[in-house]
């Protein structure tokens, strides 16, 4: 495994992301209030700068019309398709096989029982050192 030494921290204050290429892959680096995350930033759907997209939140939805907003700028939206990753696991929801014209039955579950799809952003260890952002490969 190759270190390589990013930035210094606060170079990357929280809330803002660093795009750099490391042996040929592009890399980008979030600082998401104050913990520091590395994707591949490249959308495993059909390959979009992932890491170009914005920050949002988690909607969830625990009762009909209740929306309830959660972990504000942890989740990540493709900007070609939409598709929504996050940033702490590369882990999107998003199972194509659903987007489908056909109805099908509707239930109202909690968030936490929906099944994870099947696409996942590969992800880096980052680490701070000595006031240094690291990432090893």
């Amino acid at each position: 495994m190759v270190r390589h030494v990013i930035a210094p921290v606060d170079e990357l204050p929280p809330g803002t992301r660093k795009f750099l290429t490391i042996d040929e892959r592009p890399i980008a680096i979030f600082n998401i209030k104050g913990e520091f995350f590395g994707l591949l930033n490249r959308c495993p759907h059909q390959g979009a700068a992932l890491c170009e997209g914005p920050l949002i939140g988690l909607a969830q939805s625990s009762d009909p019309g209740e929306i309830e907003y959660t972990r504000l700028g942890e989740i990540l939206r493709c900007p070609w398709h939409g598709w929504e990753f996050d940033i702490r696991t590369g882990q999107s929801y998003c199972d194509p096989k659903r987007f489908r014209a056909k109805a099908y039955p509707v239930n109202v579950e909690p968030g936490s029982a929906v099944v994870k799809g099947p696409y996942v952003a590969e992800t880096l260890a980052v680490s701070v050192e000595s006031d240094y952002v690291v990432v090893d490969l």
